[in-house]
């Protein structure tokens, strides 16, 4: 890449945070985290002009990389702290891990198709990322790693599934319980949901703003109805 696109991608990036910001993007972390990550390098190379436009583009395989907007509104949500242990369900394109990883979290993700998977890993390590990361079913969460301070779902799940608020650490003395940020719903649209564990067997749910996303898969999650099915 010459230096005139490095200025133009970089020029684009500030664009974009200022226009975050105008939405209602309030942290000035998760602002900077996604001014720092190269998402024109996550995107096909036939849509890099659009890629600091505020949308979802095509990844292939039916999956997209969400609009900005959406990762950064996720990602303020998560409340990331700077060694957090976080679980990603959903891989995608790798820009959402990307930008855990620049808030200083320790990233684990999962994604279901593998073509996916491999294309993220070879993104992000060839810009230095590093995440731990399989190719499976989200929806059982990664037991072999929890507990976890978050968890971030990047797809419409019809419930929350149970694995997921099982695998949340505890909360204890000083330190409040982990966080899943998951949207819910229909195919038609889905509400963006906080659920903190705040004991044992006890959590909070809070409701926020609607999004649509592509649809949870996994056997943990019920497959998606649609007006008609017996």
């Amino acid at each position: 890449m010459t230096l005139s696109d490095e200025r133009k991608y970089r020029r684009r990036r500030e664009q974009l945070a200022d226009s975050l910001r105008e939405k209602g993007i309030s942290e000035d972390k998760v602002i900077r985290a996604i001014s720092r990550v190269p998402r024109h390098l996550f995107v096909d190379p036939a849509l890099r002009s659009r890629a600091y436009w505020d949308e979802a583009l095509p990844i292939g395989h039916g999956q997209t990389i969400s609009q900005p907007f959406t990762v950064a509104y996720q990602t303020m949500m998560l409340d990331v702290q700077p060694g957090d242990k976080i679980l990603e369900i959903g891989t995608g394109s790798g820009y959402q891990s990307a930008v855990l990883l620049e808030l200083g979290a320790e990233v684990y993700s999962i994604e279901r198709i593998q073509p996916l998977y491999e294309r993220a890993r070879q993104i992000l390590g060839s810009l230095g990322y590093r995440i731990t990361g399989k190719c499976g079913d989200g929806t059982h969460g990664w037991a072999a790693f929890a507990p976890y301070d978050g968890i971030i779902v990047t797809a419409g799940a019809t419930e929350v599934p149970e694995p997921l608020l099982e695998q949340l650490r505890i909360s204890e003395a000083g330190k409040s319980g982990g966080r899943l940020v998951i949207p819910v719903g229909t195919s038609e649209g889905q509400t963006m949901r906080r659920i903190t564990r705040t004991g044992e067997s006890q959590f909070g749910d809070e409701q926020f703003h609607d999004f649509r996303f592509v649809p949870l898969i996994g056997d943990a999650q019920p497959a998606t109805r649609n007006e008609g099915d017996a």
